[in-house]
């Protein structure tokens, strides 16, 4: 009997094991002293401490995680999302322990995790690039150079890692200096690596993704592309599936170009291929996640598939049990990431103990959450509490579905981007399915505050000024004199 240890926490590590008992197979928990009571021990087997409570000493120290393997007994390891998700060095040491990885081999994953290195083998494919130097920037004065032969508006990124982090829009030159300096900062706090290249920066653009599964004889096949172009900072708020703009010889193209890129550097398992598409359907390779993705719930919803269940598939060393025409998809399915944030105070990380935590029990809703009533949010880790995904007939009927259950689900205790989500789902714009990856920096204010509230809001200032006034006139005031 296989035994899995995963090395993540909340609710990828709760939904990894889920289909992994499922198939009958041992589960191991790990977890920092801050995640002592998560929810994720209850649903593994044996769970193991793996060090304090920052990342750094706990999720993303190799040789703990090792041990703990070692101490179970576990055969393999699945990263989830995240943490050391994407990095080759774990995948290196988890073979060398001789341990199956569940993921990629060590040199896909460093071919295509460098967002340098992967849009090097695009471009030698002939899949297209936004224009821009694709190499590492050694200095300030190359920067400066290479941004002056691009042009502003410009984009700083980070070669490693994603989730907007280590990345800037410079729209006037003599900003690059400082957002280079920043851009590595951030780059080398966050993924231990601060390289940075420069690319053109594309205005208003949608953000279309194809997610890929590969067995190990190299067959691969794409699912129903995802488009996520609904972000803040770079960071995914809300993913759906179909993309409802582009039209079917685009639709192809992008998934003929995805299995490409992943068959050239002999990828196995899953992945996802990113691009960026505007409003000409003029497409541009952006990067790709070498690893299972927050929204492959999306595709899960709409094919009917488990791909988690595939993963651990092709890690025994099966092939893939269908071929890319027999995948099926069935009306539209849409996810809204729920944050502990407060969207009225600058997206601010909401943390203390949820006092009241009420899913909705919709018919095709899914829900996936490492929290419940009486969990600790902590400081430490990402603030995602938990994802919700709808599907239906049709997207205005999958967006419907989706409000309602935002409507009906009740978290206390912190602040959370409930509210916020289903004003999103209300604005004439997301209705129409009018998106772009600037869409909230553009329209933030009018969501967070839109005119009815505005309304409700003066309603409410007049009604207690009015009550202050009458009752003002019935109280005697002390006399100062």
């Amino acid at each position: 009997m296989p035994k899995l240890l995963v090395a993540n926490r909340g609710e990828i590590a709760i939904r990894i094991f889920r289909t992994a008992r499922k198939k009958g197979w041992k589960c191991v928990a790990v977890y920092s002293e801050a995640d002592r009571h998560s929810l994720h021990l209850a649903h593994a087997d044996e769970a193991y401490c793996i060090g304090p409570a920052p990342a750094k000493d706990s999720y993303l120290n190799i040789p703990s995680i090792l041990e703990a393997a070692k101490k179970s007994g576990a055969g393999f390891i699945h990263p989830g999302y995240g943490f050391l998700s994407e990095k080759s060095e774990f995948v290196s040491a988890v073979e060398s322990a001789g341990l199956v990885f569940i993921g990629p081999g060590v040199e896909a994953m460093q071919k295509l995790g460098s967002k340098i290195a992967a849009k090097q083998i695009a471009e030698q494919l002939g899949i297209p690039l936004v224009p821009g130097y694709h190499r590492p920037i050694r200095d300030d004065g190359e920067g400066i150079a290479m941004a002056r032969h691009i042009g502003v508006p410009l984009m700083i990124k980070a070669a490693a890692g994603g989730g907007g982090k280590g990345m800037r829009v410079v729209k006037d030159l003599s900003q690059i200096v400082e957002a280079i300096s920043r851009a590595r900062a951030e780059s080398k706090a966050s993924f231990a690596d601060d390289s940075i290249f420069l690319e053109k920066y594309i205005e208003n653009p949608r953000h279309v993704e194809v997610q890929i599964m590969a067995d190990l004889s190299g067959r691969c096949i794409a699912f129903p592309e995802r488009e996520c172009s609904l972000q803040r900072r770079h960071q995914k708020l809300m993913e759906e599936s179909p993309c409802v703009f582009i039209s079917s010889t685009t639709r192809e193209a992008l998934r003929r170009d995805a299995v490409r890129l992943a068959q050239a550097c002999g990828y196995t398992n899953t992945g996802t291929v990113e691009f960026i598409v505007d409003a000409e359907e003029n497409y541009y390779f952006l990067e790709m996640n070498t690893r299972l993705q927050v929204e492959h719930t999306v595709t899960e919803m709409l094919t009917g598939l488990d791909l988690v269940d595939l993963q651990l598939d092709i890690a025994l060393g099966r092939s893939l049990p269908f071929t890319q025409e027999e995948i099926r998809s069935v009306g539209h399915a849409m996810q809204w990431r729920i944050y502990a944030e407060d969207p009225a105070q600058g997206f601010m990380p909401s943390t203390g103990q949820i006092t009241k935590y009420l899913a909705p029990t919709l018919p095709q809703i899914r829900i996936d959450s490492g929290y419940g009533q009486g969990s600790e949010v902590e400081v430490y880790y990402d603030p995602m509490i938990a994802k919700l995904i709808a599907s239906d007939q049709d997207r205005f009927s999958c967006m419907e579905r989706l409000k309602e259950a935002l409507q009906q689900f009740i978290i206390e205790g912190i602040e959370t981007s409930i509210p916020f989500g289903i004003r999103v789902l209300e604005h004439p714009a997301v209705l129409a399915g009018d998106l772009s990856t600037g869409f909230l920096d553009q329209h933030l204010n009018e969501i967070l505050y839109p005119p009815d509230l505005e309304d409700k809001y003066l309603a409410a200032a007049a009604a207690a000024y009015h009550y202050y006034r009458t009752q003002s006139g019935q109280l005697k005031l002390p006399n100062h004199e």
